[in-house]
């Protein structure tokens, strides 16, 4: 059987050392546990964990997770400190509150790791559509990091794609068995009979066993009545509540209760029910149940399924208050607090009440899809409407922070008025924001944010900063100018707002004034944020970087996991303009990482344009692609004009470098129409002016040199200088070139070393072609070492060819850093800095062995033996 095999392989993989993942799914009865049965019977040699998924529990943050690890709980305490930290919180077994969502996931693929060992781990998670969403999450996160810690995975859920967080990894479909291999697991009845089963049972295995054992002696014999054809999991069901029928009555109502209760403890079950042990035994009998020690559990979930939904609505209600009043222990109050929802029949301001205190200790953990559902249930049960509002708000709050866009929106609307209170009405109004900015584009939500300031500011001043600044940095998202001073019109006594109101209405030297104080004054993380956004867009990108790497200690530091990938962006972005590609790319993929984590789908965007252009640079035409249209496909639908122009300007560059100098010029035309503003779109126009003077189309570089030469005039920055200089340069006739390009070559030795590579290969080449090689030599021997270092391949080829041209023999030797693949330059950067295998792994979300593994496979590569010559090298 293929899918046997499967398994096997990735058993004797794990046990090699190499992990592996399986998402199997189905309908219900389809073969999924056998396979998990099967993959617990051939693990030999392996630890095996393994859990269930429960409907009751689906609500409860991080049962599924505390049930996994119940039996490897004192693997805990050989964690790192904060991860132990986290998973002792979201346990219960402390008050801490959780600040980053991701210590929770690093801390379960730890733990996977400890409980692996020296050896190997089996873990197999079933009917994993029933599991908390925070449990989910971390489970998912560590499944996407296992690489080498010989550990096998495998969830079954019966839809993956109701399922959110599974997506994309490896997955196995079982599809109904063929009517012979159907034919064939009930070869014991009589053809007729045998053919009247298999037709019923449509290929689903656990329907061809359940129909063929509830066969009487007399329909064996071949007398059956017309069957009911239906889908096979709700025929099963039938089957199953025939059965309960057919129980005496004190085994139905104990079923129903143990049916209702979530945590299968035997002896709660009996005193919430009122019954005897001995009233199971009927149960048990029918095979319906299993009792082992002080557990009880259902033979398949349709049982447990068919006890609760066959039952009246009257008993059910009674079952969930009978476990809600044995429920009184400290460690139960969620379990409690959810069985009262569940049997509450109206508004219940007491259960409410409770609800929302289960809600804060769920958003205190990171377990934000859980607060999110609580605080609905909670408004639910609420009757007075400002109330109810309140706790709506906080769902839709929830659900927007845990990456849950369009629910989000769903739970605002929900606020049927609105409310009295303004500051309850900022609060919707940047709920909705968020999640328009999510799945909607970002100038609808700089406007809800502007029309909120416009309603409330009178009544909620201090709410009136945070909701421009917000808005701002909406608008600057999607490049609309526009809408940027039209903010910037509301808050004239703000500082952080003077600068954008001045920029944009071309008062650059104002704008530089209002500033330049800004940038060594403490405010907000917003705040600090567009300030530094403001100093990379007017060029002074070492204050820029001091700002970035400061914003992004302080989401380090705070625990602002939601904030951090924007932080990273906007640091990846001034190290991609400052030349530093290496460290550009660590926080760009760092970033990427994170905000995929968070379901944050527009920076996700963002910094795959970043980390694209940093691929076009390197030549990597197909990882380019890749990126720019995953980024083109959410920037350009939903108006990201800033996102859109970065993404094609990857493009146009990959371009360039390789020689397509018309379909270049076509791309960064089009990336500095899609910026919004021309001031977003000076950071592309000296490629926009190499691609138009070597397409042989230079009256389309003329603007383009008079906005790069008057923006650099403007600003007073010398890189900017330099390379209006170099643009002029190309334009001008050779008899006046050189003067241009002398004036460009001095201002760049403070600059960006691949821009004043760049510049040398443009002069070089120039020098050349005077018949000048002497001259030309120098420079572009200069940039063939820089262009080496860095690994741009397509421009090192270019500068060899230019100096093989100028009479020197040459061959481009790309450094050593570029035979490492991304993760591995990723783990040798950290390592060389004197990280710890534990320090990286906790940076880069790895286990610790995982790490190991990338040192093992690099150091041959790099010609090293040791971690301590790491840092030679990569200085080299």
């Amino acid at each position: 059987m293929a899918e046997c095999d499967r398994i096997d392989r990735m058993l004797s993989d794990a046990r090699a050392g190499t992990s592996s993942v399986l998402l199997i799914h189905g309908e219900a009865g389809i073969g999924k546990t056998a396979l998990l049965e099967h993959a617990a019977a051939h693990a030999a040699g392996l630890r095996v964990l393994r859990i269930e998924g429960l409907e009751s529990e689906t609500e409860l943050a991080f049962a599924g997770l505390h049930q996994l690890f119940l039996p490897i709980l004192h693997l805990v305490d050989q964690l790192p400190g904060p991860q132990a930290r986290a998973l002792r919180a979201v346990f219960g077994l402390t008050d801490d509150t959780v600040r980053d969502r991701f210590i929770i996931g690093l801390a379960v693929l730890s733990m996977l790791a400890e409980a692996a060992g020296d050896g190997a781990l089996l873990c197999l998670v079933d009917d994993a559509q029933w599991l908390d969403q925070a449990s989910v999450d971390a489970l998912t996160f560590a499944a996407r990091r296992l690489q080498a810690e010989g550990i096998v995975l495998i969830l079954a859920v019966r839809d993956a794609a109701g399922l959110p967080g599974v997506g994309g990894l490896p997955e196995l479909r079982l599809a109904a068995l063929d009517p012979e291999a159907a034919a064939a697991l009930v070869a014991d009845l009589p053809p007729y009979v045998r053919e009247r089963i298999v037709d019923e049972a449509q290929g689903n295995p656990l329907a061809l066993r359940e129909l063929s054992a509830t066969l009487t002696p007399t329909q064996r014999a071949g007398q059956l009545s017309p069957l009911t054809l239906s889908a096979p999991s709700n025929r099963v069901q039938d089957i199953f509540l025939a059965q309960l029928r057919r129980l005496p009555e004190a085994t139905r109502a104990l079923l129903l209760t143990a049916a209702a209760d979530d945590t299968g403890t035997l002896d709660l079950i009996l005193r919430a029910a009122n019954a005897l042990v001995d009233d199971l035994a009927p149960a048990e009998r029918a095979g319906l149940v299993v009792l082992t020690g002080d557990a009880l559990r259902f033979r398949h979930p349709l049982i447990r399924y068919a006890a609760y939904q066959g039952s009246p609505f009257a008993d059910r209600v009674a079952a969930h208050r009978a476990l809600a009043a044995v429920l009184f222990a400290p460690e139960h109050a969620h379990r409690r607090a959810w069985q009262l929802a569940a049997a509450a029949t109206g508004p219940d301001e007491q259960v409410a009440d409770e609800l929302e205190r289960v809600a804060v200790w769920a958003g205190g953990r990171q377990a934000l899809a859980s607060a999110s559902a609580t605080y609905e249930r909670a408004a639910q049960l609420t009757a007075e409407p400002e109330r109810r509002a309140r706790r709506f708000v906080a769902a839709a709050q929830a659900a927007a922070d845990a990456g849950q866009d369009e629910r989000g929106g769903l739970l605002a609307a929900l606020v049927e008025a609105p409310p009295q209170d303004p500051g309850l009405a900022a609060d919707l109004a940047r709920v909705r924001a968020v999640v328009e900015l999510g799945i909607g584009r970002p100038d609808v939500a700089g406007r809800l944010l502007l029309d909120s300031a416009d309603q409330i500011g009178a009544r909620r001043p201090d709410k009136l900063p945070a909701l421009l600044v917000d808005a701002l940095h909406a608008a600057f998202s999607s490049g609309n100018a526009d809408l940027i001073v039209a903010v910037a019109a509301r808050g004239p006594a703000e500082p952080v707002l003077t600068v954008p109101a001045r920029l944009f209405a071309d008062d650059v030297p104002g704008a530089l004034r209002a500033l330049r104080p800004l940038v060594s004054v403490e405010s907000g993380f917003m705040n600090r944020l567009m300030i530094g956004i403001y100093c990379h867009l007017t060029g002074d990108d070492e204050a820029a970087h001091e700002i970035a790497v400061e914003a992004v200690e302080h989401c380090r530091g705070n625990g602002i996991g939601g904030w951090l990938p924007t932080a990273l962006h906007l640091l990846a972005r001034v190290e991609l303009t400052l030349g530093w590609h290496d460290a550009a790319y660590a926080h760009g993929a760092e970033g990427l990482r994170l905000a995929e984590g968070h379901n944050l789908a527009h920076r996700a965007a963002h910094l795959r344009a970043v980390l694209a252009t940093l691929a076009a640079v390197r030549g990597e035409e197909e990882q380019t692609r890749r990126l720019a249209r995953e980024a083109l496909a959410y920037t350009q639908p939903r108006g990201v004009g800033r996102g859109t122009a970065d993404a094609l300007w990857a493009l146009g560059l990959l371009d360039l470098g390789l020689g397509r100098a018309d379909a270049a010029l076509e791309r960064l035309e089009a990336a500095r129409d899609a910026s919004g503003h021309r001031l977003f779109g000076v950071f592309l126009l000296p490629d926009l002016v190499e691609a138009a003077v070597r397409a042989g189309r230079p009256e389309r570089a003329a603007e383009p040199v008079r906005q790069l030469e008057g923006w650099a005039e403007a600003t007073a920055r010398p890189a900017l200088a330099a390379l209006a200089g170099r643009c002029r340069a190309l334009i001008t006739p050779d008899g006046e070139a050189e003067q241009h390009f002398t004036t460009a070559v001095r201002p760049h030795r403070g600059g960006s070393a691949v821009d004043r590579a760049r510049t040398g290969l443009l002069y070089g080449e120039w020098l050349r072609r005077a018949r000048r090689k002497l001259e030309a030599r120098g420079h572009l021997r200069d940039a063939l070492d820089t262009f080496a270092a860095l690994g741009a391949e397509p421009w090192a080829r270019r500068a060899g060819a230019e100096l093989r041209a100028s009479g020197e023999a040459v061959e481009p030797s790309l450094g050593p850093f570029s035979r490492l693949s991304p993760q591995e330059r990723e783990v040798v950067r950290l390592a060389a800095a004197g990280a710890t295998n534990r320090e990286i792994a906790s940076r880069l979300f790895l286990s610790p062995r995982t790490v190991g593994h990338h040192l093992y496979r690099a150091f041959p590569k790099l010609g090293v033996t040791s971690r301590t010559e790491l840092a030679t090298v990569l200085t080299s």
